[in-house]
């Protein structure tokens, strides 16, 4: 079973390309490390102040991969005061 979320970000102050990327590739470093997940800026990358990240899981318990999302959604809002998480979906196949 396969698992991906995709989180919606606005950047608030953000005002370059240089500067967004320095504020999304630390989050991406972070969550393929510490939650063994795959990671990406997946849309608007040409917009400055929003954000799009994918993330994937592939396991054969969906409980546990929905915990772990959901770990991952606590630990944006949690420790990441600087990318406002305004929405988020999670789905299975």
């Amino acid at each position: 079973m396969i698992c991906v979320m995709e989180c919606r970000f606005i950047i608030p102050g953000c005002a370059s390309l240089k500067e967004k990327r320095s504020q999304v590739k630390p989050l991406i470093s972070r969550l393929q490390r510490e939650f063994k997940v795959s990671a990406s800026e997946i849309n608007l990358q040409d917009v400055h102040d929003q954000a799009v990240i994918g993330c994937a899981l592939i396991n054969t318990d969906r409980v546990f991969m929905e915990r772990s999302m959901q770990r991952i959604v606590s630990f944006i809002e949690g420790y990441w005061k600087n990318l406002q998480l305004v929405d988020y979906k999670i789905e299975f196949y």
